[in-house]
């Protein structure tokens, strides 16, 4: 009998499957709710409902069903995090985010408070839960997160401690030998072709293997030719995937001097990895540009031209501003073009915009700014490749300038990385969004050539797109304010000469942004210094 009722969950749970595969959004929550009836105590029904409904901008349906998942499973860590901590992932509107920040700010208090660490139960509960999220969605709130990212963090390492006291302690800087290297790690779980760590090949390509010995610990499981990259340049590679306690034994074994996230905040392994001391310096970069609030994290690595001068009140580590961008982007290869406008529906005649951040990095507040754009360009298109989610707030956006979106708003959905590139080329001008600004998606547009309109913002994650033109001179497509960004993305619009220009002159500066080998040296002295500092301070 109790067969019979698992193996009638199992297939609710993969027809519930099958409709998200084929997207019928509506089927597939109805039988996830039907899922939770017939069967309150499987979390699967619960967990996917509260994510995807968030991840459709059904935010109150999800912290509802977080709520009723914490009633049916009331010892499962996982659904108080998601019932205290659950914030939208795309904003309705400007006052949703102060009214969301609060909720999080206090529900991080209540979950602090209901956190019992006493028991095995519990110990384990809790480990289990926060190695099942991350809380990636605070930060797209633009604010300065440090006080809520070191409350959380806090909690992390409590946790993490009450499972692995072993590796908590303080490690000492093992001694360097004659003619020995320093010994540093690298470890992600994204070491394959993604936007987060491409910019780590060019630190490990460019290694003074004189002096430094690299290790590469690959926590997931999608291997492909960039994998093969961080192999050839590592003198180690370890591919441990979804194992915490395997990769954790293999770094200690290895006896590191220096042990480096490329990013912490998008993996939830990485984030409690991060939470324990596994080498006797430990550093984060800016593959996710948010400080941690680890303890155990000792320094983040940014850039000189990304940060703002007050910027360590940011960061719980001690910020290390390394030359030029702080990372060695390799080139990326542009293929000719070889496809027309025509090919994605697109006319000659219109100004295409490319918009092609995820949708979460667009916020309310900046709506305004397209239809202000369409007002005065009127041949106008801008090109979303993941903004179906934003098309309710867009349309009241131009709405309120007696302009119907659909005129001016294409919305292409762009598997293909080749066609990808293509889109780049074919556009006339690239628009940043404001307070998280473009990374590799700004990278590839100046490789393509691309006239860029950006405004920096306050915080390092809406300054990188400024930094990268400021890298290769072209300042002038740089607004100071949202009226001047208006100003210079309608110039370029309505001036083809101009954009001929900046176009030509990214083109002509361009190679200085990528490979820079600067930078790694700015990385290697610090290795250097940190490792003699730790000496002395043991001697």
């Amino acid at each position: 009998m109790l067969e019979l009722h698992q193996g009638s969950a199992d297939i609710h749970w993969d027809l519930s499957q099958c409709y998200r595969n084929l997207n019928l959004l509506d089927e597939y929550f109805q039988t996830l709710e039907q899922g939770i009836k017939l069967y309150p105590t499987d979390g699967r029904f619960h967990f996917a409902l509260i994510i995807d409904l968030r991840r459709n901008r059904r935010i109150q349906e999800a912290i509802v069903s977080a709520e009723k998942a914490c009633q049916d499973l009331p010892d499962d860590y996982t659904f108080k995090i998601l019932k205290y901590l659950t914030v939208p992932s795309i904003y309705n509107n400007q006052e949703e985010i102060p009214f969301y920040r609060q909720r999080y700010t206090q529900g991080l208090q209540d979950l602090i408070e209901q956190t019992s660490l006493n028991t095995l139960e519990d110990k384990q509960s809790a480990l289990a839960g926060i190695g099942r999220l991350t809380n990636f969605y605070l930060s797209y709130q633009a604010q300065n997160d440090i006080d809520l990212q070191r409350q959380y963090g806090k909690l992390v390492h409590e946790i993490m401690a009450a499972n692995f006291p072993q590796w908590v302690a303080p490690l000492a800087m093992p001694k360097l030998q004659h003619n020995q290297k320093i010994r540093v790690g690298y470890v992600s779980h994204y070491l394959h072709s993604y936007s987060g760590t491409l910019w780590l090949i060019g630190w490990l390509k460019y290694c003074d293997h004189k002096n430094f010995e690299i290790y590469c610990y690959y926590t997931g499981n999608e291997p492909d030719a960039v994998t093969n990259n961080f192999r050839e340049y590592s003198d180690c590679f370890h591919h441990i995937p979804y194992n915490l306690s395997g990769v954790c034994q293999q770094i200690i074994a290895d006896n590191l001097h220096i042990l480096v996230y490329p990013e912490i905040g998008m993996n939830p392994q990485t984030l409690l990895m991060g939470a324990l001391r596994l080498a006797p310096v430990q550093c984060v970069a800016w593959g996710h540009p948010i400080t941690t609030g680890l303890s155990n994290i000792d320094y983040f690595l940014s850039s000189e031209l990304m940060e703002a001068e007050n910027a360590q009140e940011h960061y719980s580590e001690k910020l290390i501003r390394l030359p030029n961008i702080g990372v060695s982007y390799p080139k990326p290869y542009i293929p000719q073009v070889v496809k027309s406008r025509a090919d994605f529906g697109l006319s000659d005649n219109d100004v295409l915009y490319l918009c092609c951040q995820a949708p979460f990095k667009y916020l309310p507040q900046y709506d305004f700014i397209f239809a202000e754009i369409a007002c005065r360009v009127p041949q106008a298109k801008f090109i979303f490749l993941r903004g179906t989610l934003l098309q309710e707030r867009l349309q009241k956006a131009f709405a309120a300038l007696g302009l119907k979106f659909e005129d001016y708003c294409v919305f292409l959905s762009i598997p293909e990385r080749f066609d990808y590139l293509m889109i780049n080329l074919l556009s006339d001008v690239y628009l940043d969004t404001f307070t998280w600004s473009g990374g590799n998606t700004t990278l590839e547009a100046i490789a393509c050539n691309l006239p860029i309109v950006t405004c920096p913002g306050e915080f390092m994650r809406g300054r990188h797109s400024d930094s990268f033109l400021k890298m290769i001179g072209v300042t002038d497509t740089i607004a100071q304010n949202e009226a001047e960004y208006i100003d210079i993305a309608v110039k370029l619009g309505q001036n083809p000469a101009w954009r001929r220009d900046v176009s030509e002159r990214i083109s002509q500066r361009h190679d200085k942004l990528f490979d820079d080998k600067v930078c790694v040296a700015g990385l290697e002295a610090f290795y250097k210094q940190v490792v003699e500092k730790a000496y002395i301070h043991s001697n």
